[in-house]
């Protein structure tokens, strides 16, 4: 289940591990989805989907108030629809993506925060500015350069410089 989830194989793959065919594979999947996200969610280990309370979160505050910061893509079909095509349309010949803002804890490498679903296309600042995130007191976001001039208040960031001499 889990890896499924992470490297999404054809139903084949896990069907193929368990001695399975492919649709009780497939039904499977989908009766045990719901279990794990109520399990997670039982434990406290559930990434907070609402990005305004992640600072009242115990996984934030476990450890030092580390965060890390990173636009997420993922495949998905191509749209049909001309108004949804152009929505998701990046002028430029690649796959169209959704896109998710997450935050993870450092200390721990656990997920707390998954922003809600936006186009592929949106920039991560943007992504992350609309998402209203709220950081635990005195944290340290560790972000990439696609969160340049991204500053929330009261929370030290720190992003990596280019090495210049790598550069000749």
């Amino acid at each position: 289940m889990l890896v499924s989830q992470k490297t999404h194989p054809l139903q084949t793959l896990p069907g193929w591990q368990c001695h399975v065919r492919q649709s009780p594979t497939n039904s499977g999947r989908h009766r045990l989805w719901p279990v794990r996200q109520h399990a997670l969610r039982d434990r406290g280990q559930a990434p907070e989907r609402d990005a305004r309370r992640v600072a009242h979160r115990p996984l934030a505050g476990e450890g030092r108030p580390d965060v890390a910061i990173d636009g997420t893509e993922r495949r998905r079909q191509r749209p049909t629809d001309a108004t949804q095509h152009k929505a998701h349309d990046r002028g430029k010949k690649t796959t169209p993506t959704d896109k998710h803002i997450v935050l993870v804890n450092d200390p721990t490498s656990t997920v707390i925060a998954l922003g809600p679903t936006v186009v592929g296309k949106t920039h991560d600042k943007k992504a992350a500015d609309e998402a209203q995130i709220a950081y635990p007191v005195h944290a340290t976001l560790d972000k990439d350069t696609g969160f340049q001039g991204y500053e929330p208040a009261g929370v030290l960031s720190r992003q990596p410089k280019k090495n210049r001499k790598a550069r000749h």
